[in-house]
């Protein structure tokens, strides 16, 4: 069975109650394939505002949830309060909660398992740095993230794996289409050897960093390539281009 394509979109600290509008009125125009699952992910401030607004074909994700289902934890969110709220994703593990909240792998593990166990689906962001690639450690890199999710998921039905670069997230570089897939190939393997033959043929692996209209169809040829999360072009026209670029 072919893996559904998905196309994710984070809004990371972006909008305004105007912006938000804008933006659920330009996603409501789009034409979404029957073969592809969208989902956008807004500040959590706007969450139910997209969420009470935005057509039926777009679901909505947050960007972040704790580890915990309530308590003295100024500032979080649970994922028992986004599944109260009737929504079913959430975004785990990017690469900017990595740098600049310090979040470590085995945390953003915890998160992913809790947040399942909760019934809401996650996209695990994993990705090495400009360095690391240099290095030529970057299937290390990503190799121990995935370790450290692998630890704690049961159902991997419930995760989309996320592979962002994290020197090419809002920098305007681009992961070749043959690096994408070199690491996406790579990434599928590891799940064969490390969870199962059906997690590594049915997971969704998706492809982010500085994703746009004019790259998006030939990323999304690549055969390990089952999607996208994207950052900036999901405040723009275009991202109708992305969510159309498996047609």
């Amino acid at each position: 069975m072919a893996r559904q394509f998905f196309v994710g979109g984070n809004w990371k600290m972006n909008g305004s109650v105007e912006q938000v509008k804008k933006l659920v009125e330009m996603l409501n125009g789009f034409n979404v394939p029957a073969n592809t699952e969208v989902v956008v992910a807004p500040p959590a401030l706007y969450l139910d505002r997209v969420h009470q607004n935005i057509k039926k074909e777009i679901k909505v994700a947050a960007q972040n949830t704790y580890i915990k289902a309530s308590g003295a934890y100024t500032g979080e969110l649970s994922p028992q309060m986004l599944k109260d709220m009737g929504l079913e994703w959430v975004i785990i593990g990017h690469s900017e909660r990595r740098e600049y909240f310090k979040e470590s792998d085995e945390l953003v593990g915890e998160k992913t398992q809790f947040a399942i166990e909760a019934g809401v689906s996650v996209i695990a962001c994993i990705g090495e740095k400009l360095e690391e690639r240099e290095a030529n450690i970057t299937n290390d890199v990503v190799a121990r993230q995935m370790k450290a999710i692998a630890k704690y998921v049961k159902d991997w039905s419930k995760v989309v794996v996320a592979y962002e670069p994290v020197w090419a997230i809002g920098t305007g570089k681009v992961a070749t289409p043959e690096q994408a897939q070199d690491v996406h190939a790579y990434l599928r393997k590891w799940l064969a050897e490390n969870v199962s033959q059906k997690a590594a043929d049915e997971t969704r692996i998706l492809y982010g960093g500085s994703v746009n209209g004019a790259n998006c169809k030939t990323l999304a040829a690549k055969p390990d390539i089952d999607g996208f999360l994207v950052g900036g072009a999901s405040l723009k026209p275009e991202f109708g281009d992305i969510i159309n670029s498996r047609q």
